[in-house]
């Protein structure tokens, strides 16, 4: 067994003042709690909030008042991201940093996808975030839109990765569907997945941790939170190994492979029908995009009748009519009425809808 003690902070997040000394206190109550944690995470932008007018350059006091607090207690800490400044190029980054309990900062990390287009001033990094916990084993980090693109996490796995570090900055409808790919994630890959939402201006709450089985081990609220979770190292191992319940061994499949992907090539053209999708732009009100494609519309086809005609392949054309079966002892205690001939049953056609309307009414499909 390799355990090893990960606590997610999900907290209030102001957007037009700073949250480090917030965050610093949370820290110093987090660990008089649990003084087991070994490595503490807070949420995408926690810090400042999403606002880049508090943008710093990339050695800042910020930082190291990070430092001080990850020195004093003796853990691991990524204290979310904020966003910095390259002094060379103006650039503005999305970034992380990995402090280790010497207070050392020995990774940074700039999100690789930035939510574009509505985070169109953000540039993208390009350098993934690996590291190793001594004696413990590897970890990375991503950045919330990250995890929406495989890829990522299928580089950090691919290089040994055990734990997913994910700090998310999410106050949208679309938060579920994270939850449902933060669990895919953890099952594709086999691994543990950190994913801790902010409140406030940092996000709708509703952190997670998931196991290597895509088991939820701890679902946060829309409230305050910290949450200390003990993980095994072991069980990635041995799920890699062996597979998730002895089952899918995808890492081994994936290394295995008997193709290479041609999508991934720029110029093999495999992507064209990307190219289709029109610019990458926030919609404005009345947007129609993509309902004008020129792709024909898909309907069911007719069926025919039964008369003098096939119903189905296969079926004999012109099947003799069966006499009405007898009714058993018809006489027997009652007159009974002649049976009456009913008209055989003639199957009715689909008829063809119209395009944009909704069957059986005269409304337009808002859709």
């Amino acid at each position: 067994m390799t355990p090893f003690a990960i606590a997610g902070v999900q907290m209030y997040v102001n957007a037009l003042h700073s949250n480090v000394d917030g965050m610093i206190q949370r820290l110093d109550i987090l660990m008089a709690r649990f003084p087991w944690t070994q490595m503490v995470l807070f949420s995408e932008l926690a810090p400042f909030g999403p606002l880049d007018r508090f943008a710093l350059p990339p050695e800042n006091e910020t930082i190291e008042k990070f430092q001080e607090a990850a020195a004093k207690h003796r853990v691991w800490l990524i204290p979310g991201s904020m966003f910095l400044k390259d002094p060379e190029d103006g650039r503005m980054y999305n970034t992380s940093v990995v402090i280790n309990p010497e207070g050392e900062v020995i990774r940074r990390y700039s999100k690789m996808f930035p939510f574009r287009p509505y985070e169109e001033g953000v540039a993208a990094g390009t350098e993934f975030c690996i590291f190793d916990v001594p004696d413990v084993g590897r970890f990375g980090l991503s950045i919330c839109y990250d995890m929406w693109f495989p890829e990522t996490t299928r580089q950090l796995t691919s290089q040994g990765v055990e734990v997913l570090l994910h700090p998310v900055l999410t106050g949208t409808t679309d938060r579920d569907a994270e939850l449902a790919i933060a669990r895919a994630t953890a099952a594709q890959f086999q691994c543990y997945i950190f994913d801790v939402n902010g409140l406030g201006a940092g996000g709708v709450g509703k952190s997670c941790v998931v196991d290597p089985t895509s088991m939820v081990l701890h679902q946060s609220a829309g409230q305050e939170d910290m949450f200390p979770i003990e993980v095994d190292l072991s069980v990635v191992r041995r799920q890699r190994e062996a597979g998730m319940k002895g089952l899918g061994q995808v890492l081994k499949s994936f290394r295995d492979r008997s193709t290479d992907f041609s999508v991934y090539d720029r110029n093999s053209g495999t992507d064209a029908y990307l190219k289709t999708l029109g610019p990458l732009e926030i919609p404005q009100q009345g947007n129609r995009a993509g309902l004008q494609a020129a792709v024909p519309a898909l309907r069911v086809p007719d069926v025919p009748g039964f008369q003098d005609q096939l119903a189905m392949p296969g079926f004999a054309q012109n099947q003799p009519e069966f006499a009405p079966e007898p009714l058993p002892n018809a006489s027997a205690g009652m007159a009974v009425a002649p049976a009456q001939p009913v008209a055989p049953a003639v199957a009715i056609p689909n008829p063809p809808v119209k395009p944009d309307t909704l069957a059986g009414t005269d409304e337009t499909s808002s859709g």
